[in-house]
């Protein structure tokens, strides 16, 4: 962990400008603590509910169980920290907590004096969070701590040869509330029997964007009357040079294409590739829509509204680190295309066996899943959201096993 840090202030010291704001966020976390108990002397952390999410997937997952507690629980103050400062800076005003900060480097030190400072009654841990030092720390202070949403495979490092102090760890932990059940049979291999099986909360959150989608003028009236609309969410360039090709040969198509980085220099990549065919939505008119067959948004946080408007979706992110979320278009009804880099996403591998979704891995696949998809659209539609139905009520399973009763291990 030391030298982990290490390297971080190192690239941050050399200008990397996440590995700085990570930094500089972290050294912030301790200030922000600080601030907010001389502002609130009347609503301190102590006894506080703590989430922690490294980004903002993460947060996604925690965020229907944060909104329940303080509807039922208003009393109970929350506190949320992040790793990511992409998480940090999209959710740092989110209203439905008490205080949004950084998570300190987990040190051994620092775990100590945030613990002590903060003084949670519980903390939440969301699906991959697992320092070592918080964990220790929480254990010597008798503060109960919990996994939420987590998933576990057999190539993990808890599970190498080497991994027998991380699943110490993982024994520590008062109680793992798991995805599936693999999970659970993994862990009670290992002699870690504290779990559950609850389910994924994202699939309560999608359906719940889902009846309170945003209606976005541009967009309906770009895809007015047309049968044959494709909703491309979070992509990469990689999967914008394969949408690219598809739409230039098949004229009876529109695209969506909604990027997951929309600074300059991604807009001037697909500026270039589309020849300037296409329309930003910051730019959209009734005039400029009606010449043109690919809209571009370059605005954040749409995304899970603009699938309504759909009759295929692709989700990007398949042919670099992995996939982005395939359930926020299938909870819509719509079938999910995406690229090859999926094996860990446990969503995506059951939408292709439910026959609601399919991976592809050039252009040629690319263009038959479409084809087909468009065609049969009513069913594979169906199938990708009856999948998403069938998931619903982890939240409700969580919230009553952590407020509703005492959990033990």
């Amino acid at each position: 962990m030391h030298f982990y840090f290490f390297i971080l202030r190192i690239a941050a010291f050399f200008g990397h400008k996440r590995a700085r704001r990570l930094v500089k966020g972290q050294r912030q976390a301790f200030h922000d603590l600080a601030v907010y108990q001389e502002a609130h002397p009347d609503r301190p952390l102590r006894d506080c509910v703590w989430f922690h999410a490294a980004s903002v997937g993460e947060f996604e997952q925690a965020r229907p169980i944060i909104e329940r507690l303080r509807e039922e629980q208003p009393q109970r103050p929350i506190l949320l920290t992040f790793f990511s400062p992409s998480g940090y800076e999209m959710r740092r005003t989110y209203d439905k907590v008490d205080l949004v900060t950084y998570l300190p480097f987990a040190t051994r030190r620092n775990a100590k004096r945030f613990i002590e400072l903060v003084k949670p009654s519980m903390a939440i841990f969301i699906k991959y969070e697992f320092w070592p030092a918080y964990i220790r720390q929480l254990s010597k202070q008798k503060v109960p701590f919990y996994s939420v949403a987590s998933i576990f495979r057999k190539d993990q490092y808890f599970f190498r040869w080497y991994g027998g102090s991380e699943r110490r760890l993982l024994k520590q932990f008062t109680h793992l509330f798991v995805q599936d059940q693999d999970s659970i049979d993994l862990l009670k291999r290992y002699g870690i029997t504290q779990t559950s099986l609850s389910g994924d909360t994202r699939f309560d959150r999608v359906t719940s964007i889902a009846g309170h989608a945003k209606e976005i003028p541009a967009v309906r009236q770009f895809v007015e009357g047309q049968q044959q609309v494709i909703v491309a969410g979070s992509t990469w360039p990689e999967d914008e040079a394969l949408l690219h090709q598809y739409v230039a040969s098949h004229p009876e198509v529109r695209l969506v294409l909604v990027p997951h980085e929309i600074d300059r220099e991604h807009l001037h990549s697909i500026f270039h590739l589309w020849q300037g065919k296409h329309v930003l939505l910051s730019e959209a008119d009734e005039k400029n829509l009606q010449h043109t067959r690919t809209l571009v948004v370059d605005q954040m946080g749409l995304l899970s509204s603009i699938y309504q408007y759909g009759h295929v979706a692709y989700v990007g992110g398949g042919f670099g680190d992995g996939i982005h979320n395939t359930i926020e278009a299938a909870v819509y009804g719509l079938p999910v295309i995406f690229g090859p880099k999926y094996e860990h996403f446990r969503e995506a591998k059951a939408l292709i066996a439910n026959e609601g979704g399919c991976s592809i891995s050039n252009y040629e696949q690319l263009e038959k899943a479409i084809d087909e998809m468009l065609q049969h659209r009513q069913k594979t539609g169906m199938n990708a959201a009856r999948y998403v139905e069938s998931e619903l009520g982890a939240t409700d399973r969580i919230y009553k096993a952590l407020f509703g009763k005492k959990m033990t291990k």
